[in-house]
């Protein structure tokens, strides 16, 4: 993609100084003295990065350069990092769905004056169908084949990183901006209609359903993302898309997107190391390999490792869930999904997977962890059919994994979210067992990690 940009800008007439991966210096900030050097400029005027340390770096580069250097704000999204301190400030929680309302106030999106259109401000409750046989055709998505340049990058990537998991080839995503219309004109037409209803479903062999591939695009800067939220609201105002699908769709971007960065930007550099729950083992090497007995699993890794993406639910619910109840490592985990998805960058990626997946964060950003046994997963997708576990068996041999270790998540973590009131179910459910179950339970979980370690599931 920024290939394609150098190339559109210089056609635009622009002179642009572009360095290839192969023929670069060590650092950012080398590369920038030797740009400084050849063409004889005195200043710097840069976009802020994606990540704390870039920032933390670049706030020295006047002193380290000599020339004054001016960092702007990244335009690529609706509220500038004050802006979001500003709306934090004084707040004994932050809550998403308050920024989001505050942010379809500002920016008028799916208003009808001072109410939201249809008269709810969120349809998540009927965006929870599971996959069955009522789910419709899924269209076929674009085809973007590589030219030369996409070609000439996909031989740089054989050759330096040919040991790296995953799979290089087919590679038919969008690398330009015309590329990229296309992809946004798509969705809107075909696969927007039924988003809603089958966000959350999952299914064997069914990689995208109705998602989008637009999350890398609007995180390279190929699509804005007031742009992309206006097209959306203009289907359901045509009449061609149903609200629930359209403020479904909304919510991520002018919503999530925008809150997961400033939770990101007010918090780091600690939080970062932040650890609320303890979670320290190791990641197992099925997470990189995709090689588990374990269908769901399986299905999301293969679906990760082969596409670099994986949608919402497959993250937060099958890889992201299996890591928090499991007790992973939150360090490990959360360099994994930065390494995986094409849309990781770690602004978006942190917050993310150590809030929302781990909720390591002491419950800054999700009221409550996202955990669940192996009926959720039932429930919402076809997995389990295909499993060599069975998700009706707590212990045992054959009992999907996903149940012990939910229920010992439970159990070792009670201190922490015992007084969470909306973990206030399943502590009640575990009260009424008696000590033989939760000693069968504890058992279990022992031999699971055990066979985690062995390569065993």
């Amino acid at each position: 993609a920024m290939r394609h940009f150098a190339k559109r800008l210089q056609k635009a007439g622009m002179k642009v100084r572009y360095r290839t991966l192969d023929n670069t210096a060590a650092s950012l900030e080398a590369e920038v003295a030797l740009a400084l050097q050849a063409t004889g400029l005195g200043a710097v005027l840069l976009t802020e990065p994606g990540e704390w340390r870039l920032l933390d770096a670049m706030t020295n580069w006047q002193e380290r350069l000599q020339v004054p250097v001016t960092i702007l704000d990244d335009d690529h999204f609706f509220v500038s990092r004050q802006q979001f301190s500003r709306w934090a400030e004084g707040r004994k929680a932050w809550r998403m769905e308050h920024f989001y309302r505050a942010q379809r106030h500002a920016t008028g999106i799916l208003m009808a004056g001072n109410e939201p259109v249809g008269g709810k401000w969120n349809y998540d409750h009927d965006n929870r169908q599971g996959f069955n046989d009522t789910v419709p055709p899924r269209p076929t998505l674009p085809t973007c084949p590589p030219d030369t340049i996409t070609e000439a990058v996909l031989a740089l990537v054989e050759s330096r990183f040919a040991d790296h998991m995953g799979t290089l080839r087919p590679f038919d995503f969008p690398v330009t901006r015309a590329q990229a219309e296309a992809e946004l004109a798509h969705f809107i037409a075909y696969r927007l209609p039924h988003f809603g209803n089958w966000q959350d479903a999952m299914a064997v062999g069914e990689d995208w359903l109705f998602h989008s591939r637009l999350s890398p695009l609007i995180n390279l800067g190929l699509l804005s993302p007031r742009e992309v939220c206006q097209a959306a609201e203009a289907a359901y105002h045509a009449g061609t898309a149903p609200l629930n699908a359209v403020e479904g769709f909304i919510r991520q971007i002018l919503g999530w997107r925008e809150y997961v960065r400033g939770v990101y930007w007010t918090q780091m550099p600690d939080y970062k190391s932040k650890n609320a729950l303890a979670s320290h083992r190791p990641l197992p090497d099925f997470y990189w390999t995709g090689k588990t007995r374990m269908r769901c699993m399986a299905e999301a890794l293969r679906n990760s490792l082969d596409n670099g993406y994986a949608h919402h639910i497959q993250r937060l619910m099958i890889t992201g869930n299996f890591a928090l109840i499991a007790g992973l490592s939150v360090k490990d985990i959360c360099n994994w999904y930065l390494a995986v998805y094409l849309d990781a960058y770690e602004w978006v990626e942190l917050p993310n997977t150590l809030g929302m997946v781990m909720h390591a964060d002491h419950g800054l950003m999700a009221s409550k962890p996202y955990a669940a046994s192996g009926k959720y997963i039932q429930r919402m997708s076809n997995y389990c059919e295909h499993c060599p576990f069975d998700v009706k068996q707590l212990t045992g041999a054959k009992a999907c994994p996903f149940n012990a270790f939910y229920w010992h998540f439970l159990l070792r973590n009670r201190a922490n979210l015992e007084n969470n009131p909306r973990m206030a179910m399943p502590y009640r459910t575990l009260a009424r067992w008696g000590a033989p179950k939760l000693e069968a339970i504890e058992q279990q979980a022992q031999s699971l990690w055990r066979r985690l370690d062995n390569g065993e599931l």
